[in-house]
């Protein structure tokens, strides 16, 4: 293991301002401000052991920015540098693009080539002893499934065996197609479940281990935010020991930390525990547990879905019976250190702690999630998922904030950069800093973001109209203002000290480092205030009509994103028969081939949801125009958001605000961000939603978005619409 924490750094090293250039000249690109400028301040805050946000706009090349910084205090220190991402895709092009060539260019002028590896979770490598030896049987529900589905498995489950006998890596991606999760669970285990490398009669050959190992041995370490939380909540490290982490997608954290912390209780879980205990137990105790996990799906199951605000007294014996049963099983279980010599019987031991601990203590969070004097003491909010024909109704218990674990676990005792070109919210990095638990550089009194400006108006006419806009005369306020309320390239906000915990020495530096994109000569932010505002009753039709005539100035080239399925399926039925040009819609196939049939046929329109707000990256003129039905608040009924923003407004603050407005600017800003890809783009962003300029809150979102000139004029993006077709 690589541990060399407080080592004196080697002053021969080449500054970072070298390497990025020697870096940026071998891969034959040409070094931007943005870069440097991000370059020297992730090397400032290494020096100064200070965190670091850095908003960092699409094109700045944020990855080579944070990786040179990184790689070099890698062998400065002889320590492994983590690097997180929140998406596959993003640690695919770290790992098979980025790292391999940045390695080449930098290896002569490092002690040696920058060497690299990917960490995934335990789950997504192949375990040689389940693999290989009996263990617990996994859900009885698969039985209860269509017969052509379960041959279907069948035959995944036959392509695995194969594939097992001649992996080097055991790693689930190298499985073309894919597998599901029902086929893979029988060959995988948690980290709860595994045996441990010691006493797993395959320890010495495990492809979790070994990949841990070679992970402990390379200078960065690619993974995803799901195992950085696992290794920073958990007891027992994951990932190898480093004093610096680099967190790509930012934005995503708190959601992904949520997910990991979330915990679930529900028939199908009491009943598995009960399988993996039951010939390892007396029946009567085994059996306890199995009535209360009857019980418990009685009561769900006629439950109404939805927040649990107070607990039901039924609902808490029903809790208690579980816990009881499954501590109760847990001892009568007894050592769990038993059956040494045994290591067939210890893999069904370990099986069945890994389920009992997981009902046991689910059961006990719901239960202490109660009783708190005032709802701003509360803690935890649990919910109730309503059942499918497949799944049972599911109890679900999540933290309101996961801000304290972050500050103590992951901030504690190493300097951590976030990066995402979505930080900046209200023109702020406050909202996203109270999130990560770093405290705001100045939070108001009432725990509102700052910067919550007013409606800014735009009649559409300016004498400096975008390139795809039409010249008019007089100048607008949103155009003179470039998007008022974003920080211009190089801006630093000076962050608070954190209040306590392990980082209570840390402080923190927010910095906008901009875009290589003129955003206001480049696109249009249309908002069509003339319109109805958005109800519940569907897609109205004069916003049908909107999207109608948008696309036809456009000659298709757009990019639909809604709000909800509904609204997305509503627009495709309305339209599909009214246009001249392909329409697609999220659902008609994989999303990965309708993004790749939307790219390569220009005319083609696609319609989608969340995914797409985030997840579509088209460069040139297959994409010229993106609609926005709605702004994308949260649904006022999602148990999560809406609890924590009764406890934001519990504790004094305004919680629309803090959750809902932050949470719908942060989808905006990366809806608005599938635009303008590449120096070349250029297009119209039309968002439906009147309330974007009427609304009270308008300014802080409108301050969350790209500097696009700005109208609310319908003639204008037309026209520049039809202007972009006759060019392309």
């Amino acid at each position: 293991m690589r541990v060399a924490f407080g080592a004196v750094p080697d002053s021969h090293l080449p500054s970072v301002e070298e390497l990025l250039s020697i870096a940026v000249n071998a891969l034959g690109g040409s070094e931007r401000q943005g870069q440097i400028t991000m370059v020297q301040a992730v090397q400032r805050a290494l020096d100064q052991e200070e965190h670091l946000a850095v908003q960092a706009g699409t094109g700045t090349g944020k990855s080579l920015a944070y990786l040179v910084p990184a790689i070099r205090h890698a062998m400065d220190t002889d320590t492994t540098v983590v690097v997180s991402t929140a998406t596959i895709a993003l640690q695919r092009q770290l790992v098979d693009r980025d790292l391999p060539r940045l390695s080449e260019a930098l290896a002569k002028e490092l002690p040696h080539a920058p060497s690299y590896a990917i960490l995934k979770g335990r789950r997504n490598y192949l375990c040689r002893y389940k693999a290989t030896a009996g263990w617990p049987e996994e859900d009885e529900q698969d039985q209860l499934f269509d017969p052509r589905e379960v041959s279907a498995t069948g035959r995944m489950v036959q392509r695995i065996q194969e594939w097992a006998e001649e992996t080097e890596t055991g790693d689930r991606d190298e499985l073309v197609p894919g597998v599901s999760e029902q086929a893979w669970r029988q060959f995988s285990v948690s980290a709860q479940e595994c045996l441990g490398a010691t006493r797993c009669p395959s320890g010495a050959e495990c492809f979790a281990e070994l990949a841990r190992a070679r992970a402990g041995e390379v200078d960065v370490v690619v993974t995803n935010h799901a195992l950085l939380a696992i290794d920073a909540m958990g007891d027992l490290p994951v990932l190898p020991e480093h004093d610096m982490v680099v967190v790509d997608e930012a934005h995503e954290l708190v959601d992904r930390v949520t997910s990991v912390v979330t915990g679930e209780l529900s028939e199908g879980s009491v009943s598995l525990a009960v399988r993996r205990v039951g010939r390892l137990i007396e029946q009567p105790i085994a059996d306890r547990l199995l009535e209360a996990g009857e019980d418990l799906k009685a009561l769900l199951t006629a439950a109404p879905a939805g927040r649990v605000d107070e607990m039901p007294e039924v609902l808490a014996l029903t809790l208690a019976l579980v816990r009881d049963a499954a501590a109760r099983c847990v001892t009568a279980l007894g050592s769990r250190g038993g059956d040494r010599d045994d290591p067939d019987k210890a893999g069904q031991r370990k099986a069945a702690f890994t389920s009992l601990d997981d009902v046991h203590d689910t059961a006990v969070r719901m239960l202490e999630a109660y009783g708190h004097a005032t709802e701003a003491d509360r803690a935890e909010v649990v919910w109730l998922d309503a059942g499918t024909d497949r799944r049972p109704p599911t109890l679900r218990v999540a933290p309101l904030t996961v801000g304290g674990m972050l500050r103590e676990r992951l901030f504690g005792d190493r300097t951590v950069v976030l990066t995402s070109a979505t930080l900046a919210l209200g023109g702020t990095f406050d909202g996203m800093a109270r999130q990560w638990g770093l405290g705001a550089s100045g939070p108001s009194p009432s725990g509102e973001p700052p910067a919550l400006g007013g409606t800014r108006e735009t009649d559409g006419t300016t004498d400096d109209s975008p390139e795809t806009g039409v010249s008019r005369g007089g100048r607008s306020r949103a155009g003179e203002e470039r998007g008022g309320g974003t920080s211009q390239a190089g801006d630093r906000t000076r962050g608070g000290k954190p209040k306590s915990g392990r980082d209570g020495a840390r402080g923190w530096q927010g910095m906008d480092v901009g875009s290589p994109f003129d955003h206001p000569r480049a696109g249009i932010l249309y908002v069509a205030k003339h319109l109805p505002q958005p109800g519940r009753d569907g897609l109205p039709q004069q916003y049908v009509d909107e999207i109608a005539e948008l696309i036809e100035a456009a000659g298709g080239r757009a990019l639909g994103l809604f709000s909800s399925m509904r609204a997305a399926k509503a627009a495709t039925e309305a339209l599909r028969d009214r246009l001249d040009v392909p329409l697609l819609c999220q659902g008609d196939d994989s999303t990965m081939l309708l993004v790749k049939q939307f790219a390569e046929n220009e005319p083609t329109c696609l319609f989608g949801t969340l995914s797409l707000w985030q997840g579509v990256d088209v460069p040139g003129p297959s994409l010229r125009l993106v609609i926005i039905d709605r702004v994308p608040f949260p649904r006022p009924d999602d148990p999560l958001t809406s609890a924590r923003q009764r406890h934001v407004a519990a504790k004094g603050g305004n919680g629309f605000m803090t959750v809902a407005a932050t949470h719908a600017a942060l989808l905006l800003a990366q809806g608005t961000g599938r635009l303008l890809r590449s120096q070349h783009d250029k297009g119209v962003i039309a968002v439906l939603d009147p309330r974007l300029a009427t609304a009270r809150y308008s300014g802080f979102l409108l301050s969350s978005l790209p500097p696009f000139w700005r109208t609310t004029d319908p003639a204008i993006p037309r026209a520049a619409l039809r202007r972009l077709a006759t060019e392309s």
